[in-house]
Protein backbone atom coordinates (compact mmCIF):
# COMPACT_ATOMS: atom_id res chain seq x y z
CA UNK A 1 0.00 0.00 0.00
CA UNK A 2 2.88 2.37 0.76
CA UNK A 3 4.37 1.86 -2.70
CA UNK A 4 1.10 2.86 -4.43
CA UNK A 5 0.71 5.88 -2.19
CA UNK A 6 4.27 6.96 -2.97
CA UNK A 7 3.74 6.53 -6.70
CA UNK A 8 0.49 8.49 -6.56
CA UNK A 9 2.16 11.31 -4.63
CA UNK A 10 5.00 11.42 -7.17
CA UNK A 11 2.52 11.59 -10.04
CA UNK A 12 0.63 14.47 -8.40
CA UNK A 13 3.83 16.39 -7.69
CA UNK A 14 5.10 15.86 -11.24
CA UNK A 15 1.78 16.91 -12.76
CA UNK A 16 1.62 20.04 -10.61
CA UNK A 17 5.21 20.95 -11.45
CA UNK A 18 4.49 20.58 -15.17
CA UNK A 19 1.38 22.76 -14.95
CA UNK A 20 3.24 25.47 -13.03
CA UNK A 21 6.19 25.34 -15.42
CA UNK A 22 3.90 25.72 -18.45
CA UNK A 23 2.13 28.68 -16.87
CA UNK A 24 5.42 30.40 -16.05
CA UNK A 25 6.63 29.82 -19.63
CA UNK A 26 3.46 31.35 -21.10
CA UNK A 27 3.71 34.39 -18.82
CA UNK A 28 7.37 34.88 -19.66
CA UNK A 29 6.70 34.61 -23.40
CA UNK A 30 3.90 37.18 -23.11
CA UNK A 31 6.19 39.56 -21.23
CA UNK A 32 8.93 39.18 -23.84
CA UNK A 33 6.40 39.83 -26.62
CA UNK A 34 5.15 42.97 -24.86
CA UNK A 35 8.71 44.20 -24.37
CA UNK A 36 9.51 43.51 -28.02
CA UNK A 37 6.40 45.44 -29.11
CA UNK A 38 7.34 48.36 -26.85
CA UNK A 39 10.90 48.42 -28.25
CA UNK A 40 9.60 48.39 -31.83
CA UNK A 41 7.23 51.25 -31.03
CA UNK A 42 10.04 53.30 -29.51
CA UNK A 43 12.21 52.70 -32.57
CA UNK A 44 9.42 53.84 -34.86
CA UNK A 45 9.00 56.99 -32.78
CA UNK A 46 12.75 57.66 -32.83
CA UNK A 47 12.96 57.36 -36.63
CA UNK A 48 9.79 59.34 -37.24
CA UNK A 49 8.00 56.52 -39.00
CA UNK A 50 4.21 56.60 -38.78
CA UNK A 51 2.68 54.24 -36.28
CA UNK A 52 -0.37 52.24 -37.05
CA UNK A 53 -2.93 51.03 -34.60
CA UNK A 54 -2.15 47.47 -33.68
CA UNK A 55 -5.06 45.08 -33.46
CA UNK A 56 -5.89 43.96 -29.95
CA UNK A 57 -4.22 40.65 -29.11
CA UNK A 58 -6.58 37.71 -28.89
CA UNK A 59 -7.59 36.73 -25.36
CA UNK A 60 -5.42 34.09 -23.73
CA UNK A 61 -8.42 31.83 -23.32
CA UNK A 62 -11.30 32.17 -25.75
CA UNK A 63 -14.77 31.59 -24.32
CA UNK A 64 -16.23 28.24 -25.31
CA UNK A 65 -18.40 28.23 -28.40
CA UNK A 66 -22.09 27.62 -27.76
CA UNK A 67 -23.24 24.10 -28.29
CA UNK A 68 -24.90 23.64 -31.69
CA UNK A 69 -28.65 23.27 -31.59
CA UNK A 70 -29.61 20.09 -33.36
CA UNK A 71 -32.94 20.04 -35.09
CA UNK A 72 -34.74 16.79 -35.47
CA UNK A 73 -34.28 15.66 -39.07
CA UNK A 74 -37.33 15.79 -41.30
CA UNK A 75 -38.92 12.39 -41.72
CA UNK A 76 -38.57 10.63 -45.03
CA UNK A 77 -41.62 10.78 -47.35
CA UNK A 78 -42.43 7.14 -46.69
CA UNK A 79 -42.41 7.83 -42.96
CA UNK A 80 -44.77 10.78 -43.46
CA UNK A 81 -47.20 8.61 -45.40
CA UNK A 82 -47.02 5.91 -42.74
CA UNK A 83 -47.56 8.44 -39.96
CA UNK A 84 -50.52 9.96 -41.79
CA UNK A 85 -52.09 6.52 -42.24
CA UNK A 86 -51.65 5.69 -38.56
CA UNK A 87 -53.19 9.02 -37.50
CA UNK A 88 -56.17 8.43 -39.81
CA UNK A 89 -56.67 4.96 -38.32
CA UNK A 90 -56.60 6.45 -34.82
CA UNK A 91 -59.14 9.11 -35.86
CA UNK A 92 -61.41 6.42 -37.31
CA UNK A 93 -61.20 4.41 -34.07
CA UNK A 94 -62.10 7.53 -32.09
CA UNK A 95 -65.00 8.38 -34.42
CA UNK A 96 -66.33 4.82 -34.07
CA UNK A 97 -66.26 5.20 -30.29
CA UNK A 98 -63.61 2.53 -29.79
CA UNK A 99 -61.11 5.05 -28.37
CA UNK A 100 -61.89 7.75 -25.84
CA UNK A 101 -60.63 11.31 -26.29
CA UNK A 102 -57.86 10.68 -23.74
CA UNK A 103 -56.76 7.43 -25.40
CA UNK A 104 -56.72 9.14 -28.80
CA UNK A 105 -54.66 12.08 -27.49
CA UNK A 106 -52.20 9.72 -25.81
CA UNK A 107 -51.76 7.52 -28.89
CA UNK A 108 -51.44 10.57 -31.15
CA UNK A 109 -48.75 12.07 -28.88
CA UNK A 110 -46.79 8.80 -28.95
CA UNK A 111 -46.90 8.71 -32.75
CA UNK A 112 -45.87 12.33 -33.17
CA UNK A 113 -43.04 12.21 -30.60
CA UNK A 114 -41.48 9.15 -32.11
Amino acid sequence: MGLLRGMARTAVVAGTATAVSNRVSRRQANRWQQQSDADAYQQQQAYGQPTYAQPAPPPAYAPPAPAPAYAQPAPAPSQVDELTDQLQKLANLKNQGILTEEEFASAKARLLNG
